[in-house]
C-alpha cells in the first residue's frame, strides 16, 4: 500500500503546508488545516511516527518545520503546478540529450498519476522546444512577426505567461487546429488565423512558430503579446516545415534590427571572426574568404559599443583592416575608448 494510501488527506495537506515555508507558528498552522491546536499536534506525532522529520521549534506559541532526513515526503502540486513541471521535464528531454532518457521516465510517471482532466495539457507539453541560450546579453527580444522591424519594450522584463494559454495552444499544435487571435506589437492590435506548430520557449520568453494565413507565411509571435486566443475547431494538415522553429527563431534575432546598429567590416574570415566572438546580437556574413561584415544591433549604444569594441580589438590583433559605419550614440563613445586606450602607456 502506498504512504498517500495509508495516510489520510488531512495528513496530505498538513505535509504540502510544512513544505511550502520554512517554519509555521502552530496556532496559524492549525488554522490552514482546519483542526485545533491539539489535533494538530497528534496529526504531527503521526507525521513523526511514519519517519517524517517534523521539527518543533521555540517562540511564543511554539511551532513546526520539516526537518531533512528520514522519509521523502509526498509532492503535493496543483493544477497548474503539475502541467509546469510537466512542461520542464519536456523542455529538458529536449534541449540536454544527457537528461533525455530521465526527463522522459518521470514524465510518464507523473501522467500515471495525474486526474483525468490534467492528461491532455500535459501531453501536449510534447509540442515544446527550447532554444539553448545564445550567449549575449538581452535588452530585448524580435517583436514577433518575422523580420517586421525593431522591438520597443526593452527593459520591461519577461512577463508571464498564463498557463491556460499555453496549454491550449500546446494542444492546437498537437491536434493541428487552427487558432484566431489578436496580436499587440509597436502599440496596435491586428486579428491574425494561425495554423500553429511548434510552442518555444527561448531567452525567458515564450514564441508560437505557426504559418499566419492572413499573410501566407511562416511566422514568430510571442505568447505575451496575444490577445483573446481560441481555437477555431478547423483542423488542417501540417504544412512541411523549411526549417526546425529553433532555426527559425534564431534567424529572427539575427535579422532583427534595434535602435542602435554599428556595421563592421574585418578584413578576416568569417569563420575565424566567429571562433572569437562566437554569439553576436546581430548577424555576421561573409563577404569573400578574407573577409566578413558584422551588423551588431541592440536598443542598448552601450551593448552595441561593447560588441563592435570586441571586434575590433580581435581585427587588431591580428593586424587586419577594420572599419566601422555607426551613428554618433554609438561612434562617439567608441572614439572615446579609442582615444583613453592610446593615451594608456
Amino acid at each position: 500500500m502506498s504512504v498517500r494510501q495509508e495516510m489520510p488527506g488531512r495528513l496530505l495537506r498538513l505535509l504540502s503546508l510544512l513544505q511550502s515555508r520554512r517554519e509555521w507558528p502552530g496556532g496559524e498552522l492549525a488554522e490552514r488545516v482546519g483542526v485545533t491546536t491539539r489535533t494538530l499536534r497528534r496529526d504531527i506525532d503521526r507525521l513523526r511516527a511514519l519517519d517524517y522529520p517534523v521539527e518543533s521549534t521555540g517562540g511564543t506559541g511554539g511551532g513546526y518545520r520539516l526537518g531533512r532526513g528520514g522519509r521523502l515526503p509526498p509532492l503535493v502540486l496543483d493544477d497548474d503546478e503539475a502541467v509546469a513541471v510537466g512542461v520542464a521535464l519536456a523542455a529538458a528531454a529536449s534541449v540536454n540529450p544527457d537528461l533525455g532518457e530521465s526527463a522522459t521516465g518521470a514524465l510518464a510517471k507523473l501522467g500515471q498519476v495525474l486526474p483525468a482532466r490534467l492528461r491532455p495539457r500535459l501531453a501536449a507539453a510534447g509540442s515544446v522546444a527550447v532554444a539553448p541560450p545564445r550567449g549575449v546579453p538581452v535588452d530585448d527580444l524580435p517583436d514577433g512577426v518575422h523580420a517586421d522591424g525593431p522591438a520597443r519594450d526593452a527593459g520591461v522584463g519577461h512577463p508571464g505567461v498564463d498557463p491556460d494559454r499555453l496549454a491550449l495552444l500546446a494542444g492546437a499544435c498537437r491536434d493541428a487546429e487552427v487558432v484566431s487571435l489578436r496580436y499587440v506589437s509597436r502599440g496596435r492590435g491586428t486579428d491574425r488565423r494561425v495554423e500553429p506548430h511548434r510552442l518555444v520557449l527561448a531567452e525567458g520568453r515564450w514564441y508560437l512558430s505557426a504559418h499566419d494565413l492572413r499573410r501566407d507565411a511562416a511566422r514568430i509571435f510571442r505568447l505575451d503579446r496575444m490577445r483573446d486566443v481560441t481555437t477555431t475547431g478547423r483542423r488542417f494538415v501540417p504544412r512541411p516545415q523549411s526549417e526546425d522553429p529553433v532555426a527559425q527563431l534564431r534567424a529572427s534575432f539575427a535579422a532583427a534590427t534595434y535602435r542602435n546598429t554599428a556595421h563592421v567590416t574585418i578584413g578576416l574570415s568569417e569563420s575565424e571572426v566567429r571562433r572569437w566572438v562566437p554569439a553576436l546580437p546581430g548577424a555576421l556574413e561573409a563577404e569573400g574568404p578574407d573577409r566578413c561584415r558584422a551588423r551588431v544591433s541592440a536598443d542598448s549604444a552601450r551593448l552595441v559599443v561593447q560588441y563592435t569594441a570586441m571586434l575590433t580589438a580581435v581585427a587588431a590583433a591580428r593586424g587586419a583592416a577594420v572599419t566601422v559605419d555607426a551613428e554618433a550614440a554609438v561612434a562617439e563613445p567608441l572614439r572615446s575608448l579609442g582615444a583613453t586606450l592610446s593615451a594608456t602607456p
